[in-house]
Formats: C-alpha cells, structure tokens, sequence
C-alpha cells in the first residue's frame, strides 16, 4: 500500500478568487463543453487547481491550457491569453500584436466599446492567427456577439473559451517543439497565479 509522501502536490486549500469555478466538477457542470476539450475528468471534490496540476503531469498536457480558458474568469482569461502571447515576442505579427493591444484595452475597461473593438477587428483579420483569436475571445466575454445594431444573441459562456484555447495552442504551434514543453509549463504557471489572484 502506498502512503502519501512529500512528492506528493499538495492539495489547494484557499479559494482562488480568479476563477469561474473553484470545484472542477462545478466547473464542468457550469460549462459542460469541457467535456468535449478535456478528456480527463475531475475527481468529486477536487479543487480546480489541482486537477490542473493532473492535466499537466498528464499525457496530454496541453489539456491544461484547454481547462485555463474554461476555469480563469473572463477578464482574467483574457490577460492570461495576452501574456502567453507576450512570452513569445519573436512568434508573433504586428497584426498579432495590433490585435492584443484591443484584448488588452477590454480588460482595462471592459465596456461594451472595448468589447465591440476587439471583436470586430478580430473576426475581419486574415489570417487569424492567435492575437485575432485573443480580440475574438474578448469580444466573447460578455454582452452580444452579434454586430452593433443587430438583434442580440448573447455570448454562450463557452464560446470565450473556445477562442482563447485557439489563441493559447496556435501560439504554442509556432514554438520549436523542443522548447514547447517548457513554455507550456511556463503558460500553465501564470494562469494558476492570476488564478490566485482575485
């Protein structure tokens, strides 16, 4: 019989304030389409964070940025997404970049002018690489998704999700793949401290 030892993570014991959801099976229960994106499931009674820790030490490890986009609360979802691509100066466009300054705008001042911003240059970009994918995820996090004037069709909480996963991995793509793995681990540790955060 094994017995718990110190290499053992140890367990999440205060509330991370910047999170959707501190239980990952309330997580999946509030936004089911994880299921879809993250083939793991929580344990009953396992704290957000530490099922993220499994992810990561999982077989597929880029399932922890896929639960970060649906766990980190929406303002700070989008900073993480935005620092992710920051860590990669060399890797990304001017676009990329043009784009990560409207993301950014929003979570400064999250109205609906910075949200529509953000939004609408995001979905017009060609090609829409991961600072595209950022501004989409922005315009994403709230109010509706259809254009200013249109009827409103209010954003599915997922749909955040969906955007700023596309933004993480496709940014994650253009890494060699022998320096991948770390900044995977580098990416993953910033999202649990804004988690921490509040």
């Amino acid at each position: 019989m094994m017995q718990r030892s110190d290499t053992y993570a140890p367990t999440t014991q205060d509330p991370a304030l910047g999170l959707r959801e501190q239980l990952g099976q309330d997580l999946v229960t509030a936004l089911p389409d994880i299921g879809e994106a993250i083939a793991t499931k929580p344990r009953e009674g396992q704290h957000t964070l530490d099922f993220l820790r499994v992810l990561m030490m999982g077989q597929t490890p880029e399932e922890a940025v896929t639960l970060l986009t649906y766990a980190l609360a929406p303002r700070h979802a989008i900073w993480w997404g935005h620092e992710c691509l920051q860590a990669i100066p060399d890797l990304i466009t001017d676009n990329d970049r043009q784009l990560m300054g409207l993301a950014a705008a929003w979570v400064g001042e999250p109205d609906e002018d910075n949200r529509y911003a953000a939004l609408d240059a995001g979905i017009a970009a060609h090609p829409r690489g991961p600072g595209a994918w950022l501004a989409i995820a922005a315009g994403w996090s709230s109010g509706s998704i259809a254009g200013r004037g249109q009827p409103d069709v209010p954003a599915a909480p997922h749909l955040l999700s969906r955007a700023l996963n596309a933004c993480v991995l496709t940014a994650l793509a253009r890494v060699p793949q022998d320096k991948r793995r770390r900044l995977l681990e580098h990416y993953v540790s910033m999202g649990e401290v804004l988690a921490k955060s509040g």
